[in-house]
């Protein structure tokens, strides 16, 4: 008598469930999504003129589905502003390790900085004011903020130093570079009529190089050729 034949077991059956990573990578992307999403409103409209619903609608879900990502309103603003000075303070940070005179990590430094201040993150860091923040975030807020000043006071320090940078005060010099290239947050506008990279090539050189027109340099005097006369 032949022996039985083994019984097949049946074949496992793929989960419709994503696995425990793919599901943090998911909910990771859709709170990026909502805070993306909020720090442009923030900037087109300002924080308390913006509510969850405006949010909700712009990302077509439901209020209740924030809640999955976001506990409140203060908590978005304050990931948004959190995001924007990382995205600084790591910028400046890589800029300087580059290498090069003062100068030349001064320049990079004001490059990140200035590309920063025109994406969403950086603008609403630097739209949205500190006093919104509720505390005890406000003062963390501010302590990174003053990193960003003493990165350039001492690139600026550092250029007087060896020479690259003419004499002046850091502190007034870092508070006017910073200034200067904060205020293009305010007032650009993504598709107006200048391109992000000329608004922020024209800024960098005219905080370096100053407005005032220059002499030319004289002409080096040429030698004349012969015998030079006894």
């Amino acid at each position: 008598m032949p022996a039985p034949r083994p019984s097949r077991r049946p074949r496992a059956q793929p989960s419709p469930w994503a696995r425990p990573s793919q599901r943090q990578q998911q909910r990771e992307a859709k709170r990026n999504a909502v805070l993306t999403t909020a720090a442009q409103l923030f900037n087109e409209r300002g924080f308390h003129a913006t509510s969850l619903d405006d949010i909700a609608a712009h990302l077509h879900v439901s209020k209740p589905t924030l809640y999955y990502y976001v506990k409140n309103k203060d908590e978005i603003l304050l990931a948004c502003v959190q995001k924007g000075l990382h995205m600084t303070l790591e910028g400046i940070e890589a800029s300087r390790q580059a290498g090069g005179n003062a100068l030349d990590q001064l320049r990079a430094c004001m490059q990140v900085y200035a590309e920063i201040v025109v994406q969403p993150f950086g603008m609403c860091l630097i739209r949205v004011g500190d006093e919104e923040v509720p505390e005890p975030s406000r003062t963390e807020l501010r302590r990174m903020k003053s990193e960003i000043d003493l990165a350039f006071r001492r690139l600026v320090t550092q250029g007087v130093e060896d020479g690259s940078i003419a004499p002046c005060d850091p502190k007034i010099m870092a508070f006017v570079i910073a200034g200067g290239l904060s205020w293009i947050g305010r007032w650009y506008q993504p598709g107006g009529q200048y391109p992000e990279n000329e608004v922020v090539a024209q800024c960098i050189d005219a905080l370096l190089g100053g407005v005032l027109k220059r002499p030319p340099a004289p002409k080096p005097v040429a030698r004349k050729s012969g015998r030079t006369p006894s």
